[in-house]
């Protein structure tokens, strides 16, 4: 009995002590709920935009190289001219190239072992002229990127024109080195040069100076040997100064001395500059 009692005010004793907590209300829970689901709407809203501008980013970057790609055009900056058909260009990375023309074949003007050959020193200064040392230029390749000698391979443009066409268009070129795959404007050129030749203007104005295998210097000497020697101006017996009809029109008079003077041909000869200059020549630049 007496363990009966104690065990009975043991219960009530702790019954006491302890207390249920009182549950919180249904509408606090609720506005907390609510306030969870929102920050995590927020959080996924904000994980989303991010990973839609990191996908626009990566869209722009897939795009520009796609572009770059597409086109094949590097820019780069004129460092020098070598001659007609070659160039060493500064790319933006800061690398040097020397830079060989695709297709094109010029005279030459500065080979150690060859002799300066005829329309060399007129592609060479087209090429100073259409691009000057700093001059922005784009280099269009082909499959090929480089030849043997390590140079890169190019169709270099100069704003909206094609070099290596102009070269073709004026006479100062041949269509040359067409190795497959690097073919792209082959036919085009062969248009172009097609036109020249019937024009016969540059190396197509010496027959048979430009050749499959080249260029024939040989027959500018034959012609030399065999040209008539014009008559002589009146006022004295020994006119030295050659007066030439240049290809692209030009009258152009040669004096002892003069870079070209030796090779030039003459089609009318004058005792002095002031002779040549009445009849409608000027002095050659060299």
């Amino acid at each position: 009995m007496k363990k009966t009692v104690l065990l009975f005010l043991t219960i009530l004793f702790l019954m006491g002590c302890s207390e249920v907590p009182e549950a919180e209300p249904v509408e606090k829970v609720t506005e907390e709920i609510e306030e969870q689901i929102q920050e995590e709407l927020e959080a996924e809203e904000k994980e989303t935009e991010e990973t839609l501008d990191h996908a626009i980013d990566r869209s722009e970057e897939t795009t520009e190289d796609t572009d770059e790609e597409k086109t094949g055009f590097i820019p780069a900056h004129v460092v020098r001219v070598v001659d007609g058909d070659t160039i060493i260009v500064k790319l933006d990375n800061g690398q040097e190239e020397r830079v060989r023309l695709l297709l094109v074949d010029t005279p030459e003007s500065v080979h150690p072992n060859k002799p300066v050959q005829p329309f060399g020193p007129e592609s060479s200064q087209l090429a100073k002229d259409m691009m000057p040392v700093g001059e922005k230029v784009y280099l269009e390749m082909d499959v090929g990127e480089r030849d043997r000698y390590g140079r890169l391979l190019a169709y270099v443009w100069v704003g909206d024109k094609m070099f290596n066409e102009l070269l073709l268009e004026k006479g100062l070129a041949r269509v040359a080195y067409v190795f497959a795959p690097n073919t792209r404007h082959v036919d085009r050129f062969y248009e172009i040069q097609k036109k020249a030749q019937q024009q016969a203007i540059g190396i197509w104005s010496i027959e048979n100076y430009a050749t499959d295998r080249g260029f024939d210097e040989s027959v500018v000497e034959e012609k030399k040997e065999t040209a008539a020697t014009p008559a002589p101006k009146a006022g004295c017996d020994n006119p030295t100064i050659k007066g030439n009809h240049s290809s692209s029109g030009e009258f152009i008079y040669h004096v002892p001395g003069g870079q070209f003077y030796d090779r030039t041909n003459p089609e009318e000869m004058f005792c002095t500059e002031e002779e040549a200059v009445a009849a409608g020549y000027r002095k050659s630049k060299r």
